[in-house]
């Protein structure tokens, strides 16, 4: 036995004998300890740094309080109006702050007016057909706004001045941050502004206690629903990895989406504030067109299921939320105490930071406080899980659902034309889809509305209701169209280019005027004003004459990718004969319109620009190359500068045609810089 000094953890010495025995298990407890301290130090670099210290104003260390942007987007026509959910909602969003600026997208400009120069209106994101916005292309536009920090919440929903202290607190975080926040479900709320936006009022016009009377109310929570407030810093950091999918806003999935996404990239600190931000949803109806109806209208728009179904099918295609979902519950949770922001693990039950000088009363008041709040919080957590036990967004998303509107060919005709009755149509392959969303950009750009397509594969079909088009699937266009080799003077363009002319016959006979297009013809500006002056009986097509001087209306020269044709008896009786004259030819129906309208070998031509009929006595019009070039015309597509080069003559529009293939027609366009879709992002570019 020999004699041993062991230091005490106290600092003091042990005197004696020790056998080996027990020096073995001081040594273990030595590095029990050191292994502990080394864990402890490891966890606390893992979490957001900060300092327990007294409440203060925010002027913290020479910081401005933060820019702050809400965006959002209305549905509602009339939520302009004072007495609306939405408008009780966007007010309450401006008594926050003076310094707050709401952003709504919306393609009905009353709200420009309703609430002053701090809400402004932006219509230039993506819409489907009936409105919808998109959601990816709502985050793509809110980047270009300059703010500190930007909200996104549900456009019913209104905010109490907690968000403020909390966004303030945030904006301090050393580090990038996404913060989300749980809607709380209000199915009475007696509440109202005053006229200067200043004071919450009952309903018997007394003065509202803020804290007793609304933050002081236990309204109930869903963790599950889809509708949330999220809000972030730094708009040039993406908020996770990959792309975002066009997800139609407030149709379900795209924000559990995204949290989903931005957890598991780990670009940023992601955490709840649901119990620090009031964000209080009006999900009561307000008037007689939100209560549900028995029977639908003509139209069927207010059943919009495949609105949820697109989503869900683009959620489980993209990311990693059908593989590996997020615990919501996991999520670290912001608290405040007494004033205080904490972050507090519920799962681990633990408030943050956990090592803190306990010398004063206030700071061990307020970890007394926080300790007690954190059990409110885990209680009220464990409490919502168990009315949601089953409510996994994993669940709701379904790769396979088949994608198809509840609209026919009528109903999609009643719904898109003008006020003349008057269509744009386009026909599209697979092959072809890409440049059909440029064209729609184009026409979007264009402010030109009344635009539907028709898809020859279920392909394009379901692509372009996913794009929000729209569309509708002709069941006789021919099958097996080739991708790559289905351009003029193949086999596959010859069956292809009949189904044209037969949809336009069957539209003209429904009773409205068809403008077709195909879907590489560039629009410089809307041809339809002048189109439609040249009155009933004129059927106008573009010329696809190359030589720059002499007839333009010469055999064989009427191109059938781009003319206008009313619903009057002669032009319906023309284009039949058409048809039916495409249908026994063994060529493409453009030789077919030429034939049949201006006589074989031009013998119905009156002039050097048209031709007339001798059965129907429709006048065909060939349109001016200047206004309306085909391909090789003063080889406009050779220029340096094409776009400046068509303005300069006043083009409305310009045909990619006189090329071959379909990858080299892409190729000129996308290079010549008359190209208006981003392919990647499955969205419209943002000028």
């Amino acid at each position: 036995m020999s004699s041993h000094a062991l230091p005490r953890l106290g600092g003091g010495a042990v005197n004696g004998p020790v056998d080996s025995g027990m020096q073995m298990g001081l040594w273990w407890v030595w590095l029990y300890g050191f292994l502990l301290i080394g864990l402890s130090l490891y966890a606390t670099q893992r979490l957001p740094s900060f300092k327990l210290t007294r409440p203060q104003n925010f002027n913290h260390e020479g910081l401005s309080p933060p820019t702050i942007t809400i965006f959002s987007a209305p549905t509602d026509p009339f939520a302009a109006s004072a007495d609306s959910k939405q408008s009780l909602a966007i007010r309450s969003w401006l008594a926050l702050s003076p310094q707050i600026v709401v952003v709504l997208f919306t393609q009905h400009r009353s709200f420009a007016s309703a609430f002053g120069s701090r809400v402004l209106v932006d219509s230039t994101i993506d819409f489907t057909f009936l409105g919808t916005p998109f959601f990816h292309s709502m985050l793509e536009k809110s980047r270009l706004f300059t703010t500190d920090i930007a909200v996104f919440v549900d456009p019913q929903t209104v905010l109490l001045p907690d968000l403020i202290s909390t966004l303030n607190y945030a904006y301090k975080l050393d580090r990038d941050w996404l913060l989300v926040a749980s809607l709380r479900n209000v199915s009475y709320f007696p509440f109202h502004l005053d006229d200067t936006g200043e004071h919450w009022l009952r309903d018997d016009g007394q003065r509202v206690r803020l804290q007793e009377e609304i933050l002081g109310h236990h309204w109930e929570w869903n963790h599950c629903e889809d509708r949330m407030l999220m809000a972030w810093n730094n708009r040039n950091l993406p908020l996770h990895n990959g792309v975002l999918p066009p997800f139609l806003y407030g149709k379900g999935i795209h924000n559990h989406w995204v949290v989903n996404e931005a957890v598991s990239s780990e670009l940023r600190l992601v955490f709840d504030a649901s119990s620090t931000i009031s964000c209080l949803s009006l999900n009561y109806p307000e008037h007689w067109s939100e209560l549900p109806v028995r029977g639908s209208s003509v139209l069927e728009i207010e059943n919009r299921s495949w609105e949820e179904g697109g989503n869900s099918h683009l959620g489980a295609l993209y990311g990693s939320m059908f593989f590996r979902e997020i615990n919501y519950s996991g999520l670290v949770n912001l608290l405040n105490c007494e004033g205080q922001y904490l972050f507090a693990d519920i799962t681990e039950d633990s408030v943050y930071p956990s090592v803190c000088q306990t010398g004063s009363g206030w700071t061990r008041r307020v970890l007394r406080s926080c300790t007690q709040r954190k059990r409110m919080v885990s209680a009220e957590n464990v409490k919502s899980q168990n009315r949601t036990l089953n409510c996994s967004m994993r669940d709701k998303l379904k790769s396979s659902e088949s994608l198809d509107f509840p609209f026919s060919l009528e109903s999609l005709l009643s719904i898109t034309a003008d006020e003349n009755k008057t269509l744009v149509l386009a026909v599209a392959g697979y092959s072809y889809k890409d440049m059909l969303m440029s064209w729609v950009c184009r026409l979007h750009q264009l402010q030109v509305t009344n635009f539907i397509i028709c898809a020859l594969d279920q392909e394009t079909y379901q692509f372009s209701v996913l794009q929000g088009l729209p569309v509708f699937h002709d069941p006789s266009a021919p099958r097996n169209i080739s991708f790559n080799d289905c351009h003029f003077g193949t086999a596959c363009f010859q069956r292809v280019t009949k189904v044209k002319s037969r949809m336009v016959w069957k539209i003209l006979k429904l009773g409205y005027n068809v403008l077709l297009s195909d879907v590489d013809v560039y629009w410089f500006g809307n041809p339809l004003p002048l189109l439609y002056s040249f009155g009933p009986g004129v059927l106008v097509a573009q010329s696809d004459e190359y030589n720059y001087t002499g007839p333009i209306n010469l055999p064989r020269r009427l191109n059938s990718g781009f003319y206008f044709a009313r619903s009057d008896a002669s032009s319906v009786a023309a284009m039949e004969k058409v048809v039916k004259h495409a249908a026994r030819s063994n060529l493409s129906e453009q030789p077919s319109f030429y034939d049949t309208l201006c006589g074989e070998g031009g013998s119905y031509r009156i002039s050097d620009n048209r031709c007339v009929e001798p059965k129907t006595n429709l006048t065909i019009h060939f349109l001016d190359r200047n206004l309306f070039p085909n391909g090789a015309y003063l080889n406009l597509w050779q220029k340096k500068n094409v776009k400046k080069a068509c303005m300069k003559r006043g083009c409305l529009i310009l045909h990619n045609n006189w090329i071959s293939g379909r990858v080299k027609k892409l190729e000129r366009q996308v290079v010549s810089g008359l190209w208006e879709y981003d392919i990647s992002r499955r969205m419209c570019l943002q000028r």
